[in-house]
C-alpha cells in the first residue's frame, strides 16, 4: 500500500505541468490526538511531526508529504474502574490539494485531502483490570486511511498550518477505536 500511495504522489508530481511552481521543505510542529473509543472516556495527548513537504502549482496546489509522527490518546472507564494509555510512532503520506490566495510572499492557503498512516511502532499501558476484562483490548491495525483539513499562511520562505485529521478507517475495530488530531507545524522552504 505504501509503494502505490508514494508511486501516486511521484505521478502526480510529474504530470503537472513544467511551468508549475514548485517548492520543497521540511516542516515540525506539535499535535494533539486523541483515540476515541466505543467504551471508554478519552483525553488528548501531545505528540510531534517532522518531515518533508512538496508544493507544485500555482494559485491551486498538490501538497504530497512525508513526515513522522507521534500519536496517542488515554482512556477512562466511565467508573474510573479501568485506564489505559496508548502512544503510536507513524509514518504518515498525506496528499493535499489546496488554493493559495494573495501575493507571492504573503499567501493564506486551503487545504484538504487523504492521508494514509503506517504505524511503525505501538506501545501501551493497560491497568490490569482492562486485560482482565478485554482480552483483545489494544490489537491496533499497522496502517490506516483518514484525511486532513485545514488552513496556512506563507510569509516569504515559512510556512505554517493547522489541520484538523480524521480517521476513515478504525485502528481498533473490535472496540470502535478512530483517531484524530490537530496539528500546527511550521515549515521552511528549502528550494
Amino acid at each position: 500500500m505504501r509503494k502505490i500511495i508514494l508511486s501516486a504522489t511521484l505521478l502526480i508530481a510529474v504530470t503537472i505541468s513544467a511551468k508549475a511552481q514548485f517548492s520543497l521543505g521540511i516542516k515540525g510542529g506539535v499535535n494533539y490526538s486523541t483515540v476515541n473509543s466505543d467504551n471508554f472516556k478519552n483525553s488528548s495527548v501531545a505528540g510531534y511531526q517532522a518531515g518533508l513537504f512538496a508544493r507544485i502549482g500555482n494559485g491551486f496546489y498538490v501538497q504530497p508529504e512525508l513526515y513522522l509522527s507521534s500519536t496517542g490518546g488515554h482512556f477512562d472507564s466511565n467508573d474510573n474502574s479501568y485506564s489505559a494509555h496508548v502512544r503510536f510512532t507513524n509514518l504518515n503520506v498525506p496528499v493535499l490539494l489546496g488554493a493559495k490566495f494573495g501575493s507571492k510572499d504573503l499567501n493564506f492557503r486551503v487545504m484538504a485531502g487523504p492521508i494514509y498512516t503506517s504505524v511503525l511502532n505501538n506501545s501501551n499501558n493497560f491497568s490490569a483490570n482492562v486485560n482482565a476484562a478485554y482480552a483483545d483490548f489494544g490489537h491496533y491495525k499497522s496502517s490506516t486511511l483518514g484525511y486532513q483539513a485545514g488552513f496556512g499562511v506563507d510569509i516569504g520562505a515559512v510556512s505554517a498550518d493547522l489541520r484538523y485529521e480524521g480517521d476513515l478507517t478504525d485502528i481498533d475495530q473490535n472496540y470502535g477505536q478512530r483517531q484524530n488530531l490537530w496539528a500546527l507545524s511550521i515549515g521552511i522552504k528549502i528550494l
